[in-house]
């Protein structure tokens, strides 16, 4: 009953139920172009493309494209371009002075980036088009099929996928302004979860289909799955608490500080970055074998696209979970600067109960952070090889994606995000939240 009471206040916050509605017809209008094939491209030739997808890096970029990937769709490319440029632009602020300083400027530095952003973004785009598209000729071609795409019409197609690509991220700009907020990250959530039904309807019919005990193991992975989940959600609000006390400083009339309030430190800075990065790096040495592993199969090279080619294998996943938690340092260390915060505190008045000032306080703040970091890298490397656990106990490649990685810590963390949205519209208007005790935690608290 209170979940139907809960619906019936969103709806009746007009702003609240406005942004709802824009959202779903912008993420209708995302699912539809999904299945609106290349030009010139049949449809009847595309299962070799399927085939294709159903395992490695480019499983993973079907997954985030929601199917449009291994579907030849105007939308095939998908958001991550513009992730990739993101990325990059966001490391450069931390690398050249003059993006840090755009950085600074507050909303007219932001708004030069993002600029930048989309013209690396279409940059990406004009590189990845044409590959994706000799690709899919090769494909459908070794599959039997008469795919046949002339230089005028791989220029034409080109375009095409350039521009679906940036109508997307058009999509997710407009879902952050006029909808419920983290447009892009919603855009990624609509493609993973649209291939869970799927996932799972496969999962249960194979599981059906085995003679003892199938009904009982597909129970037993769904609680699993729960399980995993909860944990996914421990990781993303997992934070420490470190007190602040504030001088109090009279100005006029007026008392400004004395309060003690908190700096959350997050258990898990780092995000999804280094499963991505980790992951990135791992399929360097699996291409580079490749073009010389036939030649050399009992060599160095040969060696290489043997043990790492079985991304469920022993290997892949040691050195994957010791690259996830090396990078999860990394990147928390470039994005978490124990110095900057201290300056700050000191700027406002503030300092942590028996610390001094300065470089004992940075001291101490690095301290903190590398010890929550470290149980944070441990569940994040744990997290992205879950899925191999998965398939080594016979679950299906396309129902293990949801066990860990990246796909479930972006759901989790996208999902907890939009709920604290809504939260806040309904608080401010005076009615009960969407949980009874406590107020949802999303990635950015």
């Amino acid at each position: 009953m209170k979940l139907i009471q809960t619906i019936k206040n969103i709806w009746k916050i007009e702003d609240l139920r406005k942004r709802l509605t824009i959202t779903f017809l912008f993420v209708l209008i995302y699912r539809l172009g999904c299945f609106v094939v290349l030009p010139g491209i049949s449809p009847q030739d595309l299962e070799a493309m399927r085939s294709f997808t159903n395992s490695g890096l480019i499983q993973l970029l079907d997954m985030f494209s929601g199917g449009a990937f291994s579907q030849a769709s105007i939308f095939a490319l998908g958001i991550m371009p513009y992730i990739t440029a993101s990325i990059v632009i966001q490391l450069l602020g931390m690398v050249l002075p003059q993006f840090k300083k755009m950085q600074n400027e507050g909303e007219s530095g932001r708004m030069k980036l993002n600029q930048y952003t989309r013209y690396l973004t279409v940059g990406i785009l004009l590189v990845q088009a044409p590959a994706y598209l000799v690709n899919l000729q090769y494909q459908v071609n070794a599959a039997g099929g008469h795919a046949h795409i002339s230089g005028l019409m791989m220029f034409y197609l080109s375009i095409v996928l350039t521009a679906g690509a940036m109508f997307i991220m058009w999509l997710g700009e407009k879902i952050t302004d006029k909808g419920i907020g983290n447009g892009i990250s919603i855009i990624i959530l609509v493609g993973i979860i649209a291939r869970f039904p799927s996932a799972i309807m496969q999962e249960f019919t194979s599981r059906l289909s085995t003679a003892q005990g199938g009904l009982v193991m597909f129970l037993v992975e769904i609680i699993i799955l729960f399980a995993v989940t909860a944990g996914a959600v421990m990781l993303v609000q997992g934070t420490r608490r470190v007190p602040v006390q504030y001088a109090k400083r009279i100005v006029g009339n007026r008392q400004y500080g004395g309060a003690r309030q908190y700096i959350p430190l997050k258990v898990n800075a780092a995000n999804v970055m280094p499963i991505i990065f980790a992951q990135a790096l791992m399929f360097i040495p699996i291409t580079l074998a490749g073009f010389g592993a036939r030649q050399d199969q009992g060599g160095f090279t040969g060696w290489i696209a043997t043990t790492f080619s079985d991304m469920n294998g022993f290997w892949y996943n040691a050195v994957y979970f010791l690259l996830i938690v090396a990078f999860t340092y990394f990147y928390t260390a470039i994005t978490v600067q124990p110095r900057a915060i201290a300056e700050g505190l000191k700027k406002n008045s503030g300092f942590i109960p028996g610390v001094k000032p300065g470089t004992n306080t940075v001291d101490y703040l690095d301290s903190i952070m590398s010890r929550i970091t470290f149980p944070g890298s441990i569940f994040l490397g744990i997290v992205a090889i879950l899925p191999a656990f998965a398939r080594y106990f016979g679950v299906s490649q396309q129902f293990a994606q949801f066990f860990g990685g990246t796909s479930l810590l972006i759901v989790v963390g996208v999902v907890l995000d939009t709920l604290q949205q809504i939260e806040t519209h309904l608080t401010m208007h005076h009615y009960d939240g969407l949980m009874k005790g406590g107020k949802i935690k999303g990635r950015a608290q």
